[in-house]
């Protein structure tokens, strides 16, 4: 890969992280992260507590590019033809007109996305995994930039209906926010005394350019050892004691892909074992569904996967 489209892909991924940082404080780690899902072509879910800028972050990300963005706030009384649209009969001429969804954008936010029904979740599914959508009987393709960043609160239960395993796998990660350090806290509130620094926020990155960083990602040199090593990882969470359901391949090809970005983000056009072992745990863990006795012991996908990550030989 030649220097001059690495150096290319850092610059749009420095301008894209700086501009996101003066919203959202203290989550460098965080913004990597989803910029890195994004430059892959992967979807983000974001659950952490109430209050935390998961939000926020999202339309931080989708204003910094020059691209079509839309907002589903998910109901219980949400129903799929309000996310892909429905035909519609005109009676002065005499025909049905497909009016489109929120789906048709680039960058869609799914807002408390577990507060919608089975049914409705389900409409996502096609979307997020082939970038088309079925409606009566038409099979419409969505945008190449076609990206869902979806968010979720972990505490509240009612009123809710917990995300279906294969929705969960076809998000490439699951981030979590967390509280910031204090000096961080501090600086929100300064600048957020008169107005929210959201509304002024200006796209830095346009939608070219986004499409050449996806290209580049996907042009990252990755070993053949190191492909092994990923499915090697992916592969132990099917044989780990106390898990009912381990990763699919989906997950191995989401860490590939993620682990590239790093890469192209760190100035490599290679990817390391750094770089996959940062991400596996945001990529793996999601995917995991453990059976109810060591749910009660306390065990965790998070743990599951450290403990994997752990075990397995890194390649040398």
């Amino acid at each position: 890969m030649e220097e001059s489209s690495i150096l290319k892909a850092q610059d749009i991924f420095k301008r894209l992280s700086a501009n996101i940082e003066t919203v959202i404080k203290g989550q460098k780690d965080c913004i990597r992260y989803i910029l890195a899902g994004f430059a892959s072509g992967g979807h983000i879910l974001l659950q952490d507590n109430p209050g935390t800028g998961k939000t926020t972050l999202a339309k931080a990300l989708a204003k910094s590019i020059d691209a079509h963005f839309k907002r589903i706030q998910f109901t219980p009384d949400l129903l799929p033809s309000d996310i892909l649209g429905v035909s519609i009969f005109d009676p002065t001429q005499k025909v049905f007109k497909l009016h489109k969804g929120p789906v048709f954008t680039h960058i869609l936010l799914a807002d408390e996305i577990n507060r919608a029904s089975p049914r409705t979740q389900s409409a996502l599914l096609e979307a997020m995994a082939e970038g088309q959508v079925s409606i009566d009987g038409n099979l419409l393709s969505l945008d190449d930039l076609f990206f869902v960043i979806a968010t979720q609160n972990p505490v509240e239960s009612r009123g809710t209906y917990p995300l279906p395993e294969a929705q969960m796998d076809r998000f490439a990660m699951q981030l979590k926010l967390g509280y910031v350090a204090k000096e961080d806290e501090v600086a929100i509130l300064s600048e957020q005394r008169l107005n929210h620094p959201i509304h002024t926020i200006a796209s830095c990155v346009s939608l070219k350019e986004v499409s050449t960083l996806r290209e580049q990602v996907n042009q990252v040199f990755i070993s053949r050892e190191l492909q092994d090593y990923i499915v090697d990882l992916v592969n132990a969470t099917r044989e780990k004691p106390g898990v009912l359901l381990g990763a699919s391949p989906r997950a191995s090809i989401a860490l590939m892909k993620t682990a590239a970005a790093l890469a192209l983000f760190d100035s490599q056009g290679f990817v390391t074992p750094d770089h996959i072992q940062e991400i596996a745990i945001s990529v793996i863990a999601h995917r995991l569904v453990l059976d109810p006795q060591s749910r009660f012991s306390g065990v965790t996908a998070r743990f599951v996967v450290e403990d994997i990550l752990k075990s397995i030989p890194v390649p040398v």
